[in-house]
C-alpha cells in the first residue's frame, strides 16, 4: 500500500497564520470565512478561514483582517478538497456540455475518464469515428471532427473547456484499435512492441495510468500475458493499472479470470493495481471479508493494490457488452448487418438465452435511446418492451439494437429487497473504512433515464450513508480526495494546504444529500453550496455559474 495519511500538525497551522502576517495582509481574489475546514488528510476538522489568489490556496488560519475581491461566508458550513471521481464515462458528454452540472453539483472537481479501457484517446480519425459510434450508448456522440490521435491532442479537447478538471487513462481498447483493429487476437511480436511504445508515449504526454475492461471488446481479445507486458511499461513509469476484471474469454486470463487474474498481472509485472467497482452485490451482500481475502493475500505477496466502489446495488452500460466475441469483429456497420441477418440474429438470440453476458436480461431497462421513434422506451423494463412487441426479451434486445444502430444504453433494475439494498450500502461504507479504497461513480451520463449514480454518488456517500452508518466525516473525505490524488499522481490536489490548487467544496454536513433515484435519476443533490475549481466559483449557492475553469491534469 502506497497511500498514507499525513495529518497536518499544529506547527503547520501556526506557520500558516504567520504567513498571513508576513504577507502584510495581501489581498486575496477569494476569501472563505468562518468555515469548518477538513483538509483531506484524515486529520480532525478545524475552524479556519482560507484565502485564494489565482488558482492556488495562499493561506489558511485567521484571515478576518485580510481583504479580498470576493468573500464567501462559510459560517455553519464545512469546506474540504474537491471530490475526485476515479471512474467516469463522461468522455463524450464533457465535450458536448462542458458545464457538466450532474458532476460539478455533486462537488466533483476532477473526473478521471477512460476507465474500463473504453475511450477515444490514441485513435486516428477513422478509428475514432468507429469507436464514437460503437460506444455512443455509453459515451454519447461528440463531434466527428475532433483530434484524439494522441493523449496530448485528446487532453486539448477538455483543457479550459469544462467545469471540472479532467484526467484520463490510456485505454486498452483504443490501444488495440490503433495497433491491430477490431480483431480477435492477442498482441504479440511487433504488434506488442508498437503497443508498448504507444503506451509509453501516452504516459509521457499526461495519461494518469493504463486501464482495461475485460468484459468489453476489443479488450477481451487480449490475453493476460499481453497485459503483463504492457503493465511493465506502466510500472517502469510509476503509473497504476486500472482494471475491470475479466468475465469473457476466461481461458485467456490467469486463474480463469476475475480478481485473481488482476492480482496475478500485478505480481508478474510489478505494476500498481487499481481494481474498478469492487464491491458486494445483492447475491453476496454482507460478505466484505470474503471478497477482500484474495486482495489481502496478494498484498502479503507484495502487490500494491487499491480499489474503488459506488453506493448502488446495480450497474449500467450497453447491451453490446452482452454480445459474443464474434459479433464485435470489424466495423459498427458490420455489427448492424449481423443484427439484420435472420440467421445471425437467431444465433445471437440463442447465445443471449443460454449464456447471457450480463446475467438475466429480464433484470434490465433502457436508459438511452438515440432515435425519436423509440424514445418512449427510455425507462421501460426489458420484459415490458418484449411483451409489447410480442417477442422474447433476447429477441427484443437484438431488434432494438438494430433499430438504434447500436446506440442504446441500459441499466439494471435494483433489487426489490430493501434489506439486501441496505446491506450493500453498509458494505460500501465498510469498504470505505479501509485505507485502500476510494470512490468511482461509474457514471454513464447518456440518455433520459440514466443511472442515479450520475447525479448522486458523492452526496449519497458523504451525506445519507455517512450519517446512517456513523462514519467519521474526515475519513470519508480523505477517501474521495487525498487517496485518489496520490494514487493517480494528480499533482498539488486532494488536500487543502498552502500552495495547492484551489479545488474546494463547501457544504452543509447535516443537510447534504442525494435526491436522484431510479425513478427520478436526474435530480440534483442538496446541501452543496459552493464548488470552486482552480480558484474560480463553478457552483454558487447550488447554482452552476457557467465558469469553465477545468484543466487537463495532472
Amino acid at each position: 500500500m502506497q497511500i498514507k495519511l499525513n495529518p497536518a500538525s499544529s506547527e503547520r497551522k501556526v506557520q500558516r497564520r504567520d504567513f498571513c502576517a508576513r504577507t502584510d495582509m495581501t489581498m486575496f481574489d477569494t476569501l472563505i470565512l468562518g468555515g469548518k475546514l477538513i483538509d483531506g488528510t484524515g486529520s480532525p476538522a478545524v475552524r479556519s478561514d482560507l484565502g485564494i489568489k489565482g488558482d492556488r490556496i495562499q493561506a489558511t488560519g485567521d484571515l478576518r483582517a485580510v481583504s479580498a475581491a470576493r468573500v464567501i461566508d462559510a459560517t455553519g458550513l464545512t469546506l474540504c478538497p474537491g471530490f475526485i471521481d476515479t471512474h467516469c464515462h463522461s468522455d463524450g458528454i464533457l465535450i458536448l456540455d462542458g458545464q457538466h452540472a450532474m458532476g460539478i453539483r455533486q462537488g466533483v472537481t476532477t473526473e478521471i475518464i477512460t476507465p474500463d479501457g473504453i475511450g477515444y484517446a490514441l485513435l486516428p480519425h477513422d478509428e475514432y469515428t468507429q469507436v464514437r459510434w460503437y460506444h455512443a450508448g455509453v459515451l454519447g456522440l461528440p463531434p466527428e471532427d475532433l483530434d484524439f490521435s494522441t493523449v496530448e491532442a485528446a487532453r486539448g479537447n477538455y483543457d479550459r473547456k469544462t467545469a471540472c478538471n479532467v484526467a484520463m487513462f490510456l485505454g486498452h481498447g483504443a490501444l488495440r484499435m490503433n495497433v491491430i483493429g477490431m480483431r480477435d487476437e492477442p498482441m504479440t511480436g511487433t504488434h506488442l512492441d508498437r503497443a508498448r511504445r504507444l503506451l509509453l508515449e501516452s504516459l509521457e504526454q499526461g495519461a494518469c495510468g493504463f486501464s482495461t475492461g475485460l468484459s468489453y471488446y476489443p479488450n477481451s481479445w487480449g490475453d493476460s500475458e499481453e497485459l503483463v507486458e504492457l503493465c511493465k511499461v506502466a510500472a517502469d513509469f510509476g503509473m497504476p493499472f486500472s482494471i475491470h476484471t475479466r468475465s469473457a474469454y476466461l481461458e485467456r486470463g490467469f486463474h480463469d479470470g476475475g480478481i485473481e487474474d488482476a492480482l496475478e498481472i500485478g505480481r508478474r509485472s510489478g505494476v500498481k493495481v487499481h481494481i474498478e467497482h469492487y464491491r458486494t452485490q445483492p447475491e453476496n451482500a454482507g460478505c466484505v471479508d470474503e471478497i477482500m481475502e484474495p486482495v489481502e493475500r496478494a498484498r502479503r505477496d507484495g502487490v500494491d493494490v487499491t480499489l474503488e466502489t459506488y453506493p448502488y446495488p446495480t450497474g449500467a452500460g450497453s447491451p453490446i457488452g452482452a454480445m459474443p466475441g464474434w459479433f464485435h469483429e470489424g466495423r459498427p456497420e458490420d455489427m448492424v448487418a449481423r443484427l439484420a441477418d435472420p440467421s445471425t440474429k437467431a444465433r445471437l438470440v440463442k447465445f443471449l438465452t443460454k449464456t447471457p453476458g450480463l446475467g438475466d436480461l429480464s433484470g434490465f431497462m433502457w436508459t438511452s435511446i438515440e432515435s425519436q421513434a423509440n424514445k418512449h422506451l427510455e425507462g421501460m423494463a426489458f420484459p415490458d418492451v418484449a411483451a409489447e412487441r410480442g417477442v422474447s426479451v433476447e429477441e427484443m434486445v437484438c431488434d432494438v439494437m438494430f433499430e438504434e444502430k447500436l446506440m442504446a444504453g441500459f441499466r439494471g433494475i435494483p433489487t426489490s429487497s430493501v434489506r439486501l439494498w441496505r446491506q450493500v450500502e453498509e458494505d460500501v461504507m465498510d469498504l470505505l473504512a479501509r485505507d485502500d479504497y476510494m470512490v468511482g461513480s461509474d457514471s454513464c451520463p447518456v440518455g433520459g433515464m440514466v443511472h442515479p449514480r450520475a447525479y448522486g454518488t458523492f452526496p449519497r456517500i458523504v451525506g445519507r450513508l455517512r450519517r446512517r452508518h456513523g462514519h467519521p466525516l474526515e475519513r470519508v473525505i480523505q477517501r474521495i480526495t487525498q487517496n485518489p490524488a496520490v494514487r493517480f499522481g494528480l499533482k498539488d490536489r486532494g488536500t487543502l494546504e498552502d500552495g495547492m490548487f484551489a479545488d474546494i467544496v463547501i457544504f452543509n454536513e447535516e443537510t447534504i444529500n442525494d435526491l436522484s433515484t431510479f425513478e427520478d435519476p436526474t435530480a440534483h443533490p442538496v446541501g452543496i453550496k459552493y464548488v470552486l475549481v482552480n480558484g474560480l466559483v463553478a457552483v454558487d449557492q447550488e447554482r452552476c455559474t457557467g465558469t469553465l475553469a477545468g484543466r487537463a491534469i495532472p
